[in-house]
């Protein structure tokens, strides 16, 4: 069973993220926050597999919190979803260390970003 940390900041996002990743057989959101400062905090007790990290969130945005957590586990797989993905915040998440990054609004691009990253790859927008 693959565990999946689910950190966005809107109850009705974090909702339907989760929703869709349990539809797989072997996925289980084992936790969420509701910020990046929370996703931080929580993550070393959590040690999930892989985290699913909005961008836009109060208290610390998705960069910073993957940069922290990356500080933490250097190898965990983090995907980053933004409602408004463009070809620079993309590329500033590579930058950061973050192995994936889609919209939400393409919510197959979610799930296909998931299976990429557990099979040790990356997923870009083109």
């Amino acid at each position: 069973m693959t565990r999946i940390f689910v950190v966005d900041d809107n109850p009705t996002l974090l909702h339907y993220l989760r929703s869709v990743l349990e539809q797989q057989d072997d996925w289980h959101v084992c936790n969420e926050a509701h910020n990046g400062r929370e996703a931080v905090e929580m993550f070393p007790q959590i040690k999930p597999d892989l985290v699913v990290l909005d961008f836009q969130m109060p208290e610390m945005n998705g960069l910073e919190a993957a940069r922290q957590i990356i500080k933490i586990s250097p190898d965990i797989p983090i995907l980053m979803v933004s409602l408004y993905l463009s070809t620079q915040l993309a590329e500033e998440a590579r930058k950061a260390g973050i192995k994936g990054a889609c919209a939400k609004s393409e919510i197959h691009c979610v799930v296909n970003a998931v299976e990429a990253l557990l099979r040790e790859e990356t997923y870009f927008p083109n």
